[in-house]
C-alpha cells in the first residue's frame, strides 16, 4: 500500500462528471507485421497479459479516506480483470477519420470507475475509409487517469504494453505480483490521524528547501535575469468558463523535420516554441473567425517534467509547469515566433531560479481536506463562469514518443495522438507528440466551447502552413552577390537570359490523420523574350 503525492491527489479531488481526469491517446496500428498479417481481439488480450509486470499501473486501485481527511492510498487489486479494461467495438460504415475522432471523444468523455485500476483501452476496427490508412488497420483509444501517471510515466506504459521487434517474445522473468487486502475506514482513519501529525513537520522540511529557490527568485528580479510583466497575466477568453461533459477531439500529422526547420526563423529557439507558436497562430485565427480575439496574448502552461532517471517507472506526477505566452495578438508568424522564444526564455529562467523540482515538492504537503472542499466549492458554485479561473489561458504539453518503430501484439503503430482531461476554467488543451518522423499536434475541448473542431483544426494546419512555407523561403533566398564595379568602356551585349527552375507543389494527404503534405518537383521555366517584361511576379507556391 502507497499513498498518492499532493498533486495526484489534486486530480482525484477534482473528478466530477463533468470534468473526468483522464489523459489518454488514439493510437493506429497496422497489422501487416504481425503473424499471418492480422490481430485478433484475443491476440490482444493475451499479449497485454504476458506483459503486465513490467507496468505499476495495471493492477493497482485507489482506496479513499473516509470524508477524504488523507491523500488515497494505491493496493493491488484483488477483483483485477483484464477483460474489464481492454474493451471492443468497430465504427460504422465507412468508418472515417473524422467518426473515429467522434467515438474517441465519447469514450473520453465518460469518467473511469475509480473503484477499479484507472484505465481503459478500446480497440476500434472498422477504419475502411481513412486514406492511407492500410486495410484491417485497427485504433486503440486510451485514457489512464492523470493521477496515475504523467507524460513521462504514460510514455513508460506504452512501453510495457509494445516491443521494439514484431516477434518479440513474452519476458522471461516470473510474474510475481500479488494481490493486497483492501483496508477499512477504520484502518484508514488512523493513518489519516498519523499523516496529520507528521504534516507540520513535512512543511516545514519543504519550506527550507524552497527558500533558496525563492531567495534566487527575488535575485533574478533584482538584477532583471528575467521579469515579471502584464504578458504572463492571461486574459478571458470562451475557452476559460465551466465545462460541459461533452468532448471533441481532433488533431493532425505534420513531418517532424519541418517543425525542426522552422527554428531556424529565430536562431536558438527550441521545438517547443515552434509548437506554442503553432497553438498561438491557431487560436488568432480562429478568434479573430468569432470576432472574439483578446487584445492582450493568451498564454499556455507547459508542464516541465521533474522526474529522475530512477523514477521513470513509477506512478504519479512529477511536474512542474511553466507559462509560456502565445503571441495570439501577433498575426504575423514569423514576429509571433521570436516573441514567443523571447517569453519562454524568460519563463525557463524564472522557473530555474526558483527550481521545478521544488515547486512539486510544495505540492504534497497541501492538507488533503481543504484541497477537496476547495475543489468541490469551485465547481459547485460556477466560479469559472464568475472570472475565477487558472492565470493560463489552454494547456500546450509536449510528450516525446519513442523515434523507432514499436509493436502492440505483433502490429506496427503508425501514428499516435494524445488526448486531455479538462475541467472548469480550462475548456481546451494541446498535446504535442513526437513519433519516428512525425510530429502530431491535438487538441480536446469542450464541445460547448469548441462546437466547430473542423474549423480549429484548419486554423491550426493554415498557422503550420505559414511558418513552414517562411522557413522554407529564408532556406531558399540566395546569398546576394557582392556589387560588381561599373566598367569604363560600353558595356557588352546583354546575353539573353539563363532559364529559370520553377518550383510547383503537389499537396497529398498524411496516411493516418488526413494532414497535407507538400511534395516539390521542378521544371524548367524558358526566358522571357527581349525587351518583354514578365506577365505576372513570382510565387513562392510551397
Amino acid at each position: 500500500m502507497r499513498q498518492l503525492q499532493g498533486m495526484d491527489a489534486s486530480f482525484v479531488a477534482l473528478e466530477s462528471p463533468t470534468s473526468p481526469m483522464h489523459i489518454g491517446s488514439i493510437l493506429i496500428y497496422n497489422p501487416e507485421t504481425a503473424p499471418g498479417g492480422f490481430v485478433r481481439f484475443k491476440d490482444i488480450l493475451s499479449f497485454f497479459e504476458s506483459r503486465m509486470q513490467l507496468s505499476k499501473t495495471i493492477r493497482q486501485r485507489m482506496v479513499r479516506v473516509p470524508f477524504d481527511l488523507d491523500y488515497p492510498y494505491w493496493i493491488e487489486d484483488p477483483d483485477f480483470d483484464l477483460e474489464y479494461h481492454v474493451r471492443h467495438i468497430a465504427l460504422p460504415k465507412p468508418g472515417d477519420w473524422r467518426q473515429l475522432c467522434i467515438q474517441a471523444a465519447r469514450i473520453f468523455a465518460r469518467p473511469l470507475d475509480l473503484n477499479k485500476p484507472p484505465w481503459e483501452f478500446t480497440v476500434v476496427e472498422g477504419l475502411d475509409n481513412i486514406p492511407g490508412v492500410a486495410p484491417g488497420s485497427f485504433a486503440m483509444v486510451t485514457k489512464v487517469h492523470h493521477a496515475a501517471i504523467d507524460g513521462m510515466s504514460g510514455i513508460d506504459l506504452m512501453e510495457a504494453m509494445h516491443t521494439l521487434d514484431p516477434n518479440q517474445p513474452p519476458p522471461n522473468a516470473p510474474d510475481e505480483w500479488k494481490p493486497e487486502r483492501v483496508p477499512g475506514p477504520a484502518e484508514l482513519l488512523g493513518k489519516a490521524y498519523i499523516g496529520a501529525l507528521a504534516n507540520p513537520v513535512k512543511q516545514i522540511e519543504v519550506a527550507a528547501k524552497a527558500a533558496p529557490g525563492l531567495a534566487n527568485a527575488i535575485k533574478g528580479l533584482l538584477t532583471q535575469e528575467f521579469k515579471l510583466s502584464s504578458d504572463m497575466v492571461a486574459p478571458r477568453t470562451r475557452f476559460n468558463r465551466k465545462v460541459s461533459a461533452h468532448r471533441v477531439v481532433e488533431g493532425r500529422s505534420v513531418p517532424l523535420a519541418d517543425i525542426k526547420a522552422i527554428r531556424a526563423l529565430d536562431p536558438g529557439c527550441k521545438v517547443n516554441d515552434v509548437f506554442l507558436t503553432i497553438v498561438g497562430g491557431a487560436l488568432n485565427k480562429y478568434l479573430t473567425a468569432k470576432s472574439d480575439l483578446p487584445k492582450a496574448t493568451m498564454t499556455a502552461m507547459a508542464p516541465i517534467s521533474v522526474r529522475s532517471s530512477d523514477e521513470r517507472g513509477d506512478m504519479g506526477n512529477q511536474v512542474a509547469a511553466m507559462i509560456a505566452p502565445l503571441g495570439t495578438h501577433i498575426a504575423d508568424p514569423v514576429e509571433r515566433l521570436k516573441y514567443v522564444h523571447s517569453k519562454t526564455v524568460n519563463s525557463k529562467a524564472m522557473t530555474d531560479a526558483m527550481g521545478a523540482r521544488n515547486m512539486t515538492e510544495m505540492s504534497k504537503v497541501s492538507p488533503a481536506l481543504w484541497m477537496s472542499l476547495g475543489a468541490q466549492l469551485y465547481t459547485r458554485l460556477g466560479l469559472a463562469n464568475r472570472g475565477v479561473g487558472p492565470p493560463f489561458s489552454t494547456v500546450v504539453t509536449n510528450v516525446p514518443g519513442p523515434p523507432i518503430p514499436i509493436y502492440s501484439t505483433g502490429a506496427r503503430l503508425e501514428s499516435m495522438m494524445g488526448l486531455l482531461c479538462l475541467n472548469d476554467g480550462l475548456g481546451l488543451g494541446h498535446v504535442v507528440q513526437s513519433y519516428c518522423d512525425e510530429a502530431t499536434i491535438s487538441f480536446t475541448a469542450c464541445r460547448e466551447l469548441l462546437p466547430d473542431p473542423e474549423f480549429y483544426i484548419q486554423c491550426i494546419e493554415d498557422s503550420f502552413n505559414e511558418l513552414r512555407d517562411a522557413a522554407r523561403a529564408l532556406g531558399e533566398t540566395p546569398a546576394k552577390a557582392p556589387a560588381k564595379p561599373a566598367p569604363a568602356k560600353k558595356p557588352a551585349a546583354k546575353k539573353p537570359p539563363a532559364k529559370k527552375a520553377s518550383t510547383k507543389a503537389r499537396t497529398g494527404t498524411n496516411p493516418a490523420t488526413g494532414a497535407k503534405t507538400t511534395r516539390k518537383t521542378t521544371t524548367a521555366k524558358k526566358a522571357a523574350p527581349k525587351r518583354r517584361k514578365s506577365s505576372g511576379s513570382r510565387r513562392n507556391t510551397t
